[in-house]
């Protein structure tokens, strides 16, 4: 979907850069047979595009000097546009946004709003295109806003585009994204552009189809619009590569519908087309839909043909997102023909290329922090050249006014300005470098470590163990939980532990409380520490009933499932600890201290569903909750202790808890 939109953004701004008429001589329109030469180079320039970038950037800086030396300024906006372009087409982000900059500055000046619209919105595709949605997103809606402003229908139609590719990237997002795609179709048709119309077309079915795996209650609606909007880019595509992806999306609705005959007749129409025309991309996933309707119909042998081509076409030119896809579903299907040998042998391909393709996207973002540091610096260059050619035209006047006379004493001047402009640089470089780390630095403590311990290790190098008279400490464990692992995949495992751990933190987080540590299946967090609370013993058993009902909320969800319970005992304890930071290399608040085992015997002394607390832990909350008395338990140098069960009049609000369930799901499958 993004790979498309940001194509398009290409396609609609390449045909806005045209010769432009040549009125009367102006500072903006220049005059005469200079003006026609640069006219000439620039669309020499354009012409080259992307089969030669470079000698495209060599003539369009031919034709911003004759501009400049005219002193044409609509030539010179359009001469910084046409070399980004260069730059654009050899992959250099940096030097792009900087004559695009550039240009955008001077069509700002002339007041030429369909300029400033058209470079708004191709620098935002190059944010969005290097990962900064927001200042993309930024861009593209100063772009529209301007768009609409002179009625320009072309650059409304690229601004609406970029916005709606931007809003794509998050499925929280997708009704915005279609209302943008959705007015760009009446633009596109009125502008005759049936390409642009095709490919927004296919966004929007993608959109459509997607939804329909959000358990809506619109299901049935989603996917019929699906089906319109596939046809109506196949309709405007014909046989163009890009309709390919349209068939496919056909093929998925209809399997998923359960026309197996028209899900396998469109994704083989999907394959003849990427054939014909050598789109190995689209001949992968056209390959890779036809192998998952023989799934459908367990003909196993025939999916394995068809995955295995997928496979060798997707190895050939390194599609690493496909064959992640294509090495799980094989494992799937060969494990399902109890060929256990070559499943654990595709497993071990995904699990690799998984992993490879998560470093490659750490490389991409650390690629994206040297963006954004790079372009920061060509804007204080540009910055500091601006007020360079400033100082030189006051130099130039007072040459003027004083001829000779004070020609020793202005260069004294000018050496003087020279020197503080590069003090002043070099310190705004190395402030701006130790900024970006003192943040990143700040960042991964504040993930880690409480922000007071946090605090005092960054001034002090250290952080120093304290003695806490009274913190409430709760442990969390699951019953069977050897059990339930046995009978689960690891993936699937680690994904159910996830999901109940999120739960907690977003639950210990609204209750003032310190997460500990996970050991395993056992959650651990603290109330009180490193900022002593008066509330901390009813924080913590709240917070402890709260858990309580989202697990018997998802294990409801869980039996609806046919799946089995995942039962929870939760112990708390209330007294003195000692906290504080361990390790050199990598960091851990942790606690000790009686306290601590106290609160892991309650825990394991305790019952499923309940909220297992101590004696002194009671004496705090009995007046707030009702306990019932369940006997005592030796504890180790402590002697027995009164255990009770805590209960309560009312109830959790079971809405609030369904809730809290559906976001955590999101969460969870966003990791796969």
């Amino acid at each position: 979907m993004i790979a498309k939109a940001l194509r398009l953004f290409c396609l609609l701004t390449c045909f806005a850069l045209s010769a432009f008429a040549q009125p009367a001589p102006s500072a903006e329109t220049g005059n005469g047979e200079d003006t026609v030469l640069v006219n000439s180079l620039l669309q020499q320039s354009k012409d080259l595009g992307s089969d030669d970038p470079k000698q495209g950037i060599s003539i369009a800086i031919k034709a911003r000097d004759v501009a400049r030396r005219i002193k044409f300024l609509k030539g010179q906006a359009y001469s910084h546009k046409q070399i980004g372009f260069g730059y654009y087409y050899l992959g250099n982000y940096v030097e792009t946004l900087n004559e695009w900059h550039q240009g955008l500055a001077i069509f700002e000046e002339i007041k030429d709003d369909i300029g400033v619209a058209n470079l708004l919105n191709n620098i935002a595709a190059i944010y969005t295109e290097q990962g900064n949605d927001e200042k993309g997103l930024e861009y593209a809606l100063r772009s529209l806003t301007l768009s609409e402003k002179t009625g320009d229908k072309l650059r409304i139609l690229s601004a609406l585009n970029t916005v709606g590719s931007i809003y794509y990237k998050k499925p929280a997002t997708w009704d915005k994204a279609l209302g943008y795609l959705l007015r760009a179709l009446p633009l596109c048709e009125a502008i005759g552009n049936k390409e642009a119309l095709g490919i927004i077309s296919e966004n929007i079915g993608d959109i459509y189809f997607y939804k329909t795996d959000k358990n809506d209650k619109n299901n049935k609606d989603n996917e019929a619009k699906a089906v319109t909007y596939f046809k109506r880019a196949i309709e405007n595509l014909g046989n163009a590569p890009n309709s390919a992806f349209a068939y496919n999306g056909l093929g998925k609705v209809y399997l998923k519908q359960g026309d197996i005959k028209q899900a396998l007749t469109y994704h083989e129409k999907a394959l003849d087309i990427s054939e014909k025309l050598n789109s190995k991309i689209n001949i992968i996933r056209s390959l890779n839909g036809i192998a998952l309707v023989y799934v459908n119909q367990d003909d196993l042998a025939a999916a394995m043909k068809y995955y295995l081509k997928a496979i060798a076409t997707a190895e050939e030119i390194k599609a690493s997102p496909d064959l992640k896809a294509l090495y799980q579903e094989m494992a799937i299907v060969y494990s399902k023909n109890q060929d256990y040998k070559n499943a654990f042998k595709y497993q071990t391909l995904y699990t690799d290329l998984k992993d490879t393709l998560y470093n490659i996207e750490t490389d991409k973002k650390l690629g994206r922090l040297q963006f954004d540091f790079d372009i920061q610096k060509k804007e204080g260059e540009i910055n500091l050249l601006t007020k360079d050619k400033a100082l030189n035209e006051l130099q130039i006047r007072k040459q003027r006014l004083v001829k000779n006379a004070f020609a020793g004493g202005l260069a004294l001047v000018l050496l003087i300005a020279v020197i503080l402009f590069k003090n002043y640089r070099a310190k705004v470089k190395t402030n701006r470098i130790l900024d970006k780390q003192k943040a990143q630095i700040e960042d991964l403590l504040l993930n880690i470590l409480p922000s007071e311990v946090a605090k005092e290790l960054q001034v002090k190098g250290q952080a120093t163990p304290r003695n806490y008279e009274t913190v409430s400490v709760m442990f969390t464990d699951f019953k069977n939980f050897t059990s339930h692992a046995d009978k689960l995949s690891p993936q699937k495992l680690v994904e159910e532990l996830n999901s109940c751990f999120i739960a907690f933190d977003e639950i210990i987080g609204k209750y003032n409380l310190e997460k500990i540590k996970t050991i395993g299946d056992s959650y651990m967090c603290a109330g009180g520490i490193p900022t002593p609370d008066d509330k901390q013993a009813y924080n913590i058993v709240n917070a402890s009933l709260e858990i309580q009902d989202w697990i018997l909320l998802n294990n409801k969800r869980r039996n609806e499932e046919g799946l089995e319970s995942w039962d929870l005992r939760i112990g708390i304890h209330v007294g003195p600890v000692v906290a504080g930071v361990v390790g050199k290399k990598k960091y851990a608040y942790d606690i000790w201290g009686s306290t601590v085992n106290i609160a892991s015997r309650m825990e394991s002394n305790g019952a499923p569903g309940q909220v297992n607390i101590s004696s002194s832990t009671y004496e705090l909350v009995k007046d707030k909750f009702h306990c019932s008395h369940r006997g005592k338990i030796h504890a180790k140098n402590v002697g027995d202790i009164d255990m009770y069960f805590v209960e309560r009049d009312a109830p959790f609000p079971m809405e609030s808890l369904a809730e809290n369930i559906r976001l955590n799901e999101d969460k969870t499958a966003s990791l796969n």
